[in-house]
């Protein structure tokens, strides 16, 4: 079965760092531009960046931007997600998605699919 898995995350005070990981089982992401998404209980999901599988272009949304950076390495199949100062509100279950229609970020509607079980990251002092 076709999927991410995701680790990394943990228990950070606000103004400390993590790196997640995701990793694609059972495909591979040259086919594919990836996303990271996190969503908080009773919230919707929200896209916070994405990078692309054709150039390694990368999007960010505005509430991660700076703070945050998405990374493919040449080879293998993992996407990073590392985290910087980060705040009490990125408090959240991070899940990483393929876009199956695209292989360079866009915005717009899209498919994303092969979510994994998502990493779980809490912020607090």
């Amino acid at each position: 079965q076709a999927q991410f898995v995701e680790s990394g995350g943990g228990l950070v005070q606000p103004g400390g760092s993590l790196r997640l990981s995701c990793v694609a089982s059972g495909f591979f992401l040259d086919y594919y531009a990836t996303g990271w998404f996190r969503q908080v209980p009773g919230k919707e999901r929200e896209a916070i960046s994405c990078i692309s599988a054709s150039d390694r272009s990368t999007l960010y949304a505005d509430s991660v931007k700076g703070r945050f950076t998405i990374s493919r390495p040449d080879a293998g199949n993992t996407v990073y997600l590392e985290m910087n100062r980060l705040e009490v509100e990125d408090t959240a279950v991070y899940y990483c998605a393929a876009d199956l229609e695209r292989r360079r970020c866009a915005t717009g509607p899209t498919t994303w699919s092969y979510w994994g079980q998502g990493t779980q990251v809490t912020v607090s002092s």
